[in-house]
């Protein structure tokens, strides 16, 4: 499998959802969640250095908040402004920065180095698109009983690491169809039908993996897509909920302890 030829630029994602306040920001009393510190060091700095260090030189974030603007600036990043959901924002990102452009979020708060890496090695430089998940018994081995949503499949059930690479310009196609699918959130019967009926069929019978789906879904909307396995069940640990940073926080004082 062959690398990438060039190193991506990277998109964070640190917009603000309209309508309620976010949980976490609000318990921890910040007007965003991108800026709560996790050993001293806001979230979105966390994030931005394990990019770096992964080999990602260029980081634009994508934001609206002041604050978070105004630190993505100090951090050396680049500023676009959020659009209406995340989808167009990543658009956005990808017009802006072009491919290979890996995107992840502002709430990464684990994200490590080496998962970056790793991520653009095990991708290979046939794929259009690549995601990352991780399977459930790794997730779970990490963080004994972490509470994430799982999709299951014929291979087990996996869980979304916030990780995704755009490698190349055909990527664009991929954006569209998650435009569609943020639309027909409220019709999944509009997105399953984005599947084809044969490939329907073997998903309700859970007679697919999910590398199988992966680059069916690919191969419909005219893309190479690849799954990514995790390689530390960590990946898909995010900050979505108070719980969730408790969780980070304790994980990075046990790692500290050993």
């Amino acid at each position: 499998m062959s690398p990438l030829a060039l190193p991506p630029s990277a998109l964070v994602l640190a917009g603000s959802r309209p309508g309620a306040p976010d949980p976490v920001a609000t318990e921890q009393n910040v007007s965003h969640k991108a800026l709560i510190a996790i050993d001293g060091e806001p979230m979105l700095a966390r994030v931005v250095r394990a990019l770096r260090d992964g080999g990602i030189a260029r980081v634009a974030v994508i934001a609206n908040n002041p604050e978070v603007v105004a630190l993505a600036q100090t951090l050396g990043c680049e500023v676009l402004p959020a659009e209406a959901g995340p989808s167009a924002s990543v658009a956005a990102g990808f017009a802006h920065l072009g491919a290979p452009m890996l995107v992840t979020t502002s709430d990464h708060a684990l994200l490590q180095p080496q998962w970056v890496r790793d991520f653009i090695a095990d991708t290979g430089a046939e794929a259009d698109v690549a995601l990352m998940l991780a399977r459930r018994e790794d997730v779970e081995r990490a963080l004994p009983g972490s509470k994430r949503t799982w999709l299951t499949m014929a291979d087990g059930a996996w869980s979304g690491c916030n990780l995704f690479l755009l490698a190349k310009p055909g990527a664009e196609a991929a954006i569209e169809t998650w435009k569609g699918v943020e639309a027909d959130r409220k019709r999944p019967w509009r997105i399953a039908i984005k599947l084809g009926p044969g490939t329907l069929l073997r998903f309700a019978l859970r007679r697919l993996t999910m590398a199988e789906a992966i680059a069916r879904l690919g191969a419909r909307i005219g893309v190479t897509a690849r799954l990514v396995a995790a390689r530390d069940g960590l990946a898909a640990v995010d900050v979505d909920k108070p719980s969730d940073l408790d969780d980070v926080r304790a994980i990075l004082a046990q790692k500290e302890a050993n």
